[in-house]
């Protein structure tokens, strides 16, 4: 009875099988157009993406790395107004910016121009320029959060300009930058007395980043912070 049952359960899980396989043929061949126009559509969709890649955002790619060349040799002269708003034929990277949209090049023009506003005092739009960057570099990352806190530090936001610093740190750990944002934060929060906070921060320096030249310097910083919880 049980080889009997078996068999029975074998044979409808057959007929199952092919009951649906043949409610799809059936699908198939009443919906072909609808399938195959479909199938256009990706084809055509893939095609324009490709079209699109190589004959407009490849060429202006091209073309906004050209018109940023001295917009960059502005900047590493420290002819930030330069650089920034372009010198006659020579656009800066404002202009990029608007003229390239979605290009590579525009995008770094954004962290340029961050830069730029900060080192000539405009710090709102320093800190919206620097927003606007994105970045996967893990030091030009680093760059971007230094210069953001740095921002809101000097525009007194020292809470502000704390939690760039570390979010810097942590989203882009390295042993180059990650002790000089930690250090950027603790003196951030000093400025706002908040020296348990600012002592936690130097103690990490010292025991993750001793060989660093901000770990090497950190007994006097957290003595200096000890000093200032015991008063």
């Amino acid at each position: 009875m049980a080889k009997k049952s078996e068999k029975e359960q074998t044979e409808a899980g057959l007929e199952g099988i092919e009951h649906a396989l043949t409610n799809t043929e059936r699908f198939i061949e009443e919906n072909q157009k609808l399938i195959l126009n479909i199938l256009i559509g990706i084809v055509a969709v893939i095609l324009i993406f490709i079209g699109a890649k190589r004959f407009y955002i490849e060429p202006r790619e091209k073309d906004a790395t050209n018109e940023m060349f001295m917009a960059e040799k502005f900047f590493e002269r420290d002819s930030f107004a330069l650089a920034l708003n372009g010198y006659g034929t020579y656009p800066g990277f404002i202009q990029i910016i608007d003229d390239y949209g979605f290009t590579k090049s525009a995008n770094l023009a954004k962290y340029y121009a961050g830069v730029c506003y900060l080192r000539l005092g405009d710090y709102q739009n320093a800190i919206s320029k620097l927003k606007e960057f994105k970045t996967d570099d893990l030091l030009v990352g680093s760059a971007k959060y230094s210069s953001l806190g740095d921002a809101y530090s000097e525009n007194t936001e020292y809470e502000v300009a704390a939690k760039y610093y570390l979010e810097g740190a942590e989203k882009y750990q390295n042993n180059f930058s990650t002790p000089v944002l930690l250090k950027k934060a603790g003196l951030a929060f000093e400025e706002i007395k908040k020296y348990e906070k600012s002592l936690e921060i130097y103690t990490k320096i010292r025991k993750e980043y001793p060989v660093t030249s901000e770990g090497r310097e950190m007994d006097k910083y957290i003595a200096r912070v000890k000093e200032k919880i015991s008063q």
